[in-house]
């Protein structure tokens, strides 16, 4: 499913395609004719495409357009884009098609076609794909829409369906509890003249989600939950006419779920797909030519061709060729690795310089990063919360409230006595102030640049005792920069050898390069001219500068070059190093590093002396850089694990797991996916992978370190108000329930104890959006 402009490679294809197609009709300029393959099938399910074409040409036969799709792009800015498809305007099967393949795409937020206009409007994501790529994307909907085979596996389920669990959140609960409350206002404290039957209507309407959670509770879990003692409160007081205690008693309830339910993180996972994180298309050579096609369309046993710049799709081993590749995102490595004919590759790594042909493998999410989100899909989802652990608290008290409530009414016969103890329940005013509590913490959090997910998210925070670190990235910067210059002579000094480097290395894109020139630059060195200059890739590059003949590169191209390299010994050498030479003489080296981050030492040393937690540190670094940065931050060399793949990150991560331990994890890589899946709470960082951040129940938006001890250190400070709110919510309810039982207590009296004690919890958990901190400072229960 590819555009013919695109898939057409030679000049004599293009000539015959050229011919056919002015031949049948002529074309607007501007645009562009597509063809389907033989077969598509696509499923829909949770907003996610597949798509399969049987392709004839696989096996040598010719490829046979069965149909094709004559659109132009009329109109475009950045998320809008609006096409013209006469097709739309006599094929209503085809505008079905094309809208529900549209609607469930991802990328597109939404769409809007006009038949009669032959009108297409699109609006996308702009900040998660470019135009270019989103026009591929369309192009490939288009002309898949427009195959007469193509079946939606999921025709039975309109496209717009809502959940259940969405249909049930639409109930206007809080509205209703809110116009029960005016009414009961309205027609007992102000005295107007509001029919009895309007208000308990009203109250009644709002009551529904309370009764079917309280019939849920016995039938599905087969106890009295605290919704039960709420339905029969409010029954007791609505039928002796006390309207207003009712619906303050709704109003608040409302009020807790809501907010509880924007805190509760789903529990539900969306599916990653690798393919989405990789380019749409990929060159492959079959028969001897080059095509383009989709990228869905590569298979086990394909020739992939990956150019400079592109990622590479699939696992295998190189054909020919070779590259300078960028594997950080699988394996953490920093710096490119040099891999040529018989080596492995694998998918998601960037081809920095070189292009390659690979035999593809494994395709998919059969690749090593497709299997590092399966992983990360398979992980334990955990739904406990902060919140729930209390709500548990007070449903074991609704049995003996119940029980009370049909003492007091055995024994005096009053009804109102009776609703008062039911109504002095603390479940209602903890069921409101430990989620107004979280969401504070939250919006307090996001305000100082810290996503934290959920309450689940800031439970575990607070119990943390284990965190564990991925180097690169996370500890380090994730770049190489140069730590040091040496000069072999006294009458070469190290900004001459820096100078020559900078300027054999200038306009190179390789990182070391790079880094060479940010350094004498930030060193405000004089770089000379370069004249004549030769690249070796993956050894070094060979440069005319000032009339001497400079080599700049490892060891083995200095020696291949003929230089003299006695000035070496096994003390003075090291991994991570460059050699300057000219005319044949060794100068000097220049040493680099993926050098940590200048908070790192700060926030370690803090974790392991004031919070007390163990750190761990995980790299697919060597053991030799490895023990070398441990050591420089006080890490411990039993929990420095080095040379880790995804699976073996989270193999730590559940082995400390399994020790008891509340294991925090800290990446922001497709190979830490995993890890943090599996940790009691994740973090990363905005900068990170897609799927590392999708992963992560805390997002560190400015990318510091510190914000794992703010973060931790709110969590700490919610969870004692927490305990502070249940106290305020329980004493004063207990106290006023001694009153009802002994001494008789009006229900609407409960209701003010109740909720005013809920009332008081409440702003109390406010007090970190209420503080006015300055940034760094965090709010102190």
């Amino acid at each position: 499913m590819t555009p013919l402009t695109a898939q057409l490679a030679s000049p004599t294809a293009q000539k015959s395609a050229k011919t056919e197609i002015e031949a049948k009709e002529k074309v607007p300029l501007g645009t562009k004719v597509y063809e389907t393959g033989s077969t598509v099938v696509l499923a829909s399910q949770s907003n996610k495409i597949e798509a399969k074409q049987n392709l004839a040409n696989r096996n040598g036969r010719s490829h046979q357009p069965t149909s094709k799709v004559v659109y132009s792009v009329v109109h475009t800015v950045p998320g809008r884009m609006r096409l013209r498809i006469p097709q739309l305007r006599d094929n209503s099967a085809y505008v079905q098609r094309l809208q529900t393949l549209l609607e469930v795409d991802p990328l597109v937020t939404s769409v809007r076609i006009k038949p009669a206009a032959a009108s297409l409007v699109v609006t996308y994501k702009s900040g998660t794909v470019s135009e270019a790529k989103m026009r591929s994307r369309l192009s490939c909907l288009i002309m898949t829409a427009n195959d007469a085979n193509v079946v939606l596996l999921d025709q039975k389920k309109p496209v717009d369906a809502k959940p259940k669990e969405d249909e049930e959140a639409a109930w206007p609960g809080l509205q209703l509890s809110a116009v029960a409350t005016g009414l009961a206002v309205l027609g007992g404290p102000l005295g107007l003249s509001v029919p009895p039957i309007m208000v308990a209507g009203t109250i009644a309407l709002a009551t529904l989600p309370v009764f079917q959670r309280a019939i849920a509770g016995i039938v599905m879990q087969r106890k009295l939950t605290i919704d039960v003692l709420d339905l029969l409160a409010i029954v007791i007081t609505t039928v002796q006419g006390q309207f207003l205690t009712p619906a303050l008693m709704l109003s608040l309830i409302e009020i807790g779920e809501n907010i509880r339910d924007r805190t509760a993180r789903s529990s539900k996972m969306q599916t990653l797909d690798l393919l989405n994180s990789l380019g749409q298309f990929v060159w492959v050579e079959r028969d001897g030519e080059k095509i383009q096609i989709s990228i869905k369309e590569v298979r086990s046993g394909d020739t992939v061709i990956v150019y400079p710049g592109e990622q590479v799709p699939v696992d295998g081993s190189i054909l020919r060729g070779k590259a300078l590749l960028d594997e950080q995102k699988l394996t953490g490595e920093s710096v490119p690795v040099l891999k040529t004919k018989g080596q492995p590759v694998f998918a998601s790594t960037l081809v920095r310089e070189g292009s390659i042909y690979i035999l593809a493998e494994r395709v998919g999410n059969d690749t090593r990063a497709g299997q590092s989100i399966k992983l990360m899909q398979e992980a334990p989802v955990h739904d406990t919360r902060m919140e729930n652990c209390a709500i548990k608290i007070a449903e074991k008290a609704v049995v003996p409230t119940l029980l009370l409530g049909a003492g007091v009414f055995a024994v005096t016969r009053n009804a109102a006595r009776a609703a008062s103890v039911l109504t002095l329940d603390f479940a209602t005013g903890i069921r409101v102030s430990v989620p107004t509590t979280v969401l504070a913490a939250l919006t307090y959090a996001a305000r100082h640049g810290i996503l934290i997910r959920s309450g689940r998210a800031l439970e575990q925070l607070a119990e943390v005792d284990t965190i564990v670190f991925d180097k690169t990235g996370t500890l380090t910067k994730g770049e190489v920069a140069v730590v040091g210059v040496d000069s072999f002579h006294p009458e070469v000094s190290e900004a001459r050898v820096l100078a020559i480097a900078a300027a054999a290395e200038q306009r190179l894109t390789h990182p070391v390069a790079e880094a060479v020139i940010r350094y004498a630059e930030a060193q405000q060195v004089v770089i000379p001219n370069r004249s004549k200059w030769n690249y070796k890739l993956g050894l070094g590059v060979e440069a005319e500068i000032d009339s001497e003949a400079i080599y700049v590169g490892s060891e083995r191209f200095l020696r291949q070059q003929g230089v003299n390299m006695e000035a070496l010994n096994d003390g003075n050498r090291i991994n991570s190093v460059i050699y300057v030479a000219s005319n044949g003489k060794l100068l000097g080296r220049i040493r680099y590093s993926d050098i940590l981050r200048p908070e790192t030492r700060e926030v370690i040393n803090h974790l392991l002396t004031v919070e007390g937690v163990e750190v761990h540190m995980l790299t697919g670094d060597n053991q030799r850089t490895a023990k070398a940065v441990a050591a420089e931050l006080g890490i411990v060399r039993a929990n420095t694990h080095a040379e880790a793949f995804p699976e073996q990150k989270a193999a730590v991560v559940r082995e400390l797991h399994e020790q008891g331990k509340t294991v925090a994890f800290v990446g922001d890589g497709i190979n830490d996916s995993p890890a943090l899946a599996y940790a009691d709470v994740s973090v990363s960082f905005a900068h990170g992978s897609e799927i590392a951040r999708e992963t992560a129940d805390v997002v560190l938006m400015e990318n510091d370190l510190h914000g794992i001890l703010e973060a931790i250190a709110l969590a700490r400070n919610a969870r004692k108000l927490i305990r502070q709110n249940t106290s305020l919510v329980a004493i004063p309810n207990i106290a006023a329930m001694a009153i009802a039982v002994l001494f008789g207590l009006n229900p609407l009296g409960a209701t003010v104890v109740n909720n005013g004690s809920t009332i008081v919890a409440g702003v109390n958990g406010l007090r970190p959006i209420l503080k006015n901190s300055p940034k760094k400072a965090l709010p102190s229960a």
